[in-house]
This record gives C-alpha cells, sequence and structure tokens, in this order.
C-alpha cells in the first residue's frame, strides 16, 4: 500500500499570516484572539479569532482585479493554497491539461460574507448581483481553484467543523485510488453575521478568551482561517523528485498521513453524545487505519472548543480509547479562535508542525481541570521554555455538527 505524504502546507489565521508565523505564535504561547475588527457586526461584545489583512489587503497582495468578486473565504483560501503549493515547488506542475492535481476544499460559510452585506441591493438595484453566485460553498472552492487554473479535479466538502478533516481524507482516497497524482486539499472559512449570530443563539459564545477543557470553560470564540495540505503517493514524490531540479528548504516530505477515519453519531444537530460515541468510532478506526497502538500515539491536538459539551464528551472519548496511558492533550483554538470549517486544516497544519518540530503547542488559559475527566491538558506554565518532546505520531480531532466526527493521524516519514 502506497504511503501518503505531505510535501508542502500553507496556513493563514489569527495567529499569523503564514507556516513560520504560525509557528512563532505557537512557540511563544501567543494567541491571536482579539477584538472585532473587520466583520461589521454589533456584537462587539464578543472576542474573535480574525486574520489581520482587510479584504483590500489580501486583494492588492495577490493582485486581483478590482471588478472581479473576491469573497473573503476565497481570498484566505489562495493566500493557504499559494503557500502550500509554494513549498512544495509545485508552480511548474499546475500546466493546463497536462496535470493530475486535484483541489478538495471545505468550507461551510463560502460567501455568505458578500451575500449579507449586499443582500438589500440583491433585492432592489442591480449594483452588485455579481456576488450572487458566489454565495455557496461550491462557488469558494471554484473562486480558490480558477485562481491557480490548472487543477485537474475540484470538489467541496461541507461537513460543518470537520470539512476540512473531511477534505484531507477524501484527498488521501483519491491519491490511493489513483484518480489524481497530487491533491491539495483543507479548508478556508471566513467570519460572517451569520456565523457569530448563530453560535450566540445557540449560547455558546465565550465573551472572555475561551478556555478549552477548563472547569469554568463558557464557551467558543469564533474564528477564520485556511490551510491546506500538499499530499502525494511515495512514488509519485520519488519519481517527481527525480524529473525535478533541486527542491528547495523542505525538501523533504514534512510528514506522512498515517491515517483517517470518520464517524457520524447523529446524536443531535448541534450536540455531541454524552459517552462521545462518534468520537471514539473515529479515533478508532483511524487508529486501525494506521496500523497503530494507542501507546504509538505521543500528542492529541483535540478538537476542544471550550464548550461545556464538547470538551467534556470529547474528554470522556479520549478516556474510553487510551484508558490509563492517555498521551499530552491541547486545544490550540485558543491560539486560533474556532475556525469551524477551516478548522480541520488550520489543525492539521499545526500539528504537522508540532511534530517535525518536537513540541507540543500549549493550551492557553487553562487553570482549573474538569472533574468528570481524569486528565488536564497540556499547559506548560512557564511561557519562556519550551519543552522538548520525542513526538513521531499525532492525532488531530475535528468534530462537527451532527455527530460529524473526524480523526487524522499524521507521522514522522
Amino acid at each position: 500500500m502506497s504511503r501518503i505524504l505531505i510535501t508542502g502546507m500553507g496556513i493563514v489565521s489569527a495567529t499569523g499570516s503564514n507556516v513560520a508565523e504560525t509557528l512563532c505564535s505557537l512557540r511563544e504561547n501567543r494567541s491571536g484572539i482579539d477584538r472585532v475588527r473587520h466583520l461589521k457586526t454589533a456584537h462587539t461584545e464578543f472576542p474573535v479569532g480574525e486574520i489581520k489583512m482587510s479584504n483590500r489587503e489580501m486583494i492588492s497582495r495577490l493582485q486581483i482585479p478590482e471588478n472581479k468578486p473576491a469573497t473573503r473565504t476565497s481570498l484566505i483560501g489562495i493566500l493557504a493554497v499559494k503557500e502550500a503549493l509554494t513549498m512544495a515547488r509545485l508552480a511548474n506542475v499546475l500546466l493546463p491539461g497536462k496535470s493530475n492535481v486535484a483541489f478538495i476544499n471545505g468550507t461551510t460559510v463560502g460567501g455568505m460574507d458578500k451575500s449579507e452585506l449586499f443582500y438589500t441591493d440583491f433585492l432592489e438595484n442591480d449594483r452588485h448581483n455579481r456576488y450572487i453566485a458566489t454565495h455557496d460553498c461550491g462557488a469558494c472552492t471554484e473562486i480558490i481553484a480558477d485562481y491557480f487554473g490548472a487543477f485537474s479535479h475540484v470538489s467541496a466538502v461541507s461537513t460543518a467543523c470537520s470539512s476540512a478533516a473531511n477534505a484531507i481524507m477524501l484527498g488521501a482516497e483519491l491519491l490511493k485510488s489513483r484518480r489524481a497524482d497530487i491533491v491539495v486539499a483543507g479548508g478556508a472559512e471566513c467570519l460572517t453575521k451569520f456565523h457569530l449570530n448563530g453560535f450566540n443563539a445557540l449560547m455558546i459564545l465565550d465573551k472572555e478568551p475561551c478556555r478549552p477543557f477548563d472547569a469554568t470553560r463558557a464557551g467558543l470564540n469564533l474564528g477564520e482561517g485556511a490551510a491546506y495540505l500538499v499530499m502525494e503517493t511515495d512514488e509519485h514524490y520519488a519519481l517527481r523528485l527525480r524529473n525535478s531540479h533541486p527542491l528547495p528548504p523542505y525538501h523533504s516530505p514534512l510528514a506522512e498521513l498515517k491515517g483517517a477515519a470518520n464517524a457520524c453519531d447523529a446524536f443531535h444537530q448541534t450536540a455531541t453524545s454524552p459517552n462521545g460515541e462518534g468520537a471514539v468510532r473515529a479515533m478508532t478506526q483511524a487508529l486501525q487505519n494506521a496500523k497503530l497502538l494507542t501507546s504509538d500515539i505521543d500528542y492529541i491536538n483535540a478538537h476542544g472548543t471550550g464548550t461545556a459539551n464538547n470538551d467534556l464528551t470529547e474528554g470522556i472519548a479520549i478516556e474510553h480509547v487510551f484508558g490509563n496511558n492517555i498521551p499530552p492533550v491541547s486545544s490550540t483554538k485558543a491560539f486560533t479562535g474556532h475556525t469551524t470549517s477551516a478548522a480541520g486544516g488550520v489543525e492539521a497544519v499545526i500539528a504537522i508542525l508540532s511534530l517535525i518540530n518536537n513540541f507540543i503547542p500549549k493550551n492557553l488559559n487553562f487553570k482549573k481541570k474538569i472533574d468528570e475527566i481524569s486528565f488536564e491538558p497540556y499547559s506548560n506554565s512557564n511561557k519562556t521554555t519550551i519543552v522538548n518532546h520525542n513526538l513521531k505520531n499525532v492525532l488531530s480531532n475535528s468534530f462537527g455538527f451532527g455527530g460529524n466526527d473526524t480523526s487524522l493521524i499524521f507521522g514522522k516519514t
């Protein structure tokens, strides 16, 4: 069976506009959660993880014509895909009619930022009608793909907060079945009023910086971001290496996608089952798929939203799967905010960064253990010290509404 290698990655989030900035923020325990700056909302009481660039700044940076429709989701997606392709040195591979490179994008909000901004114009005049067609998930995915112009296959995945993780899993299946030589997979999601108002209606937003796995947790902080992995089989990578000029830094594969699994417990539209059934199945099946034991996992990048329901049920599920030998666990959503459909991509990049740099990101803002679970999240209190960990395999969880749960396992090559 072919191994699935990660040969490039790109990320944009509240913690940084690229891989290097993200790594720096993680190592320095620097959160990107702050007050609302770009989203036009009355709910400024909620801190968020916004990308620090405006749409205009991104349009200028990407040299997109002013008259071309560009949603915020598509802009941050293009930035992250561009970094991933550059790292994998694929600029000369994406040739029209000559490449077999698939693009799988996880998103749910899509172009709603423009829809809610121009809704009354859609009804009353024709000034912004070009944005009507950018509303849905597929349109946003097509905008990102069209910027690069030569993907042989394009798909959008929308399974709420597991979307990007499912995109990565689907991408791996395309490689294994030889339907693609290379896959760029991940997700992108911007903040919208739809987002913020919806989660506020569910009463799961915290007015303070979120505290995943803390007994005093009061909800999540929403975030926005985009992150993608470039994946290819070991055979194709070896062939590409032989046929190319010397590769740039990160010329070696970054990591291997060793296992992946999706399970859906369908317990509730927005809540996970009390016993963490879907999460247990996802983690267990991912381990089986990777042919690994629980003792082989050195770090769990938890979904860890900071909500009462998720952190308790995910903790119960981790206990069920790992028993008395639970590896270090942390949620990085206090760095980025909950980037919803992009979370599986954002946290896959973070998991790989921890793997190749041998450190565990801190579970920020943790103070008090949850009584109902046995473990505490990793929260090295000394902000100036990075403890070295010899990581070989990391597990990354992404759990979506409706109980659509996905676990990915990355290992060193």
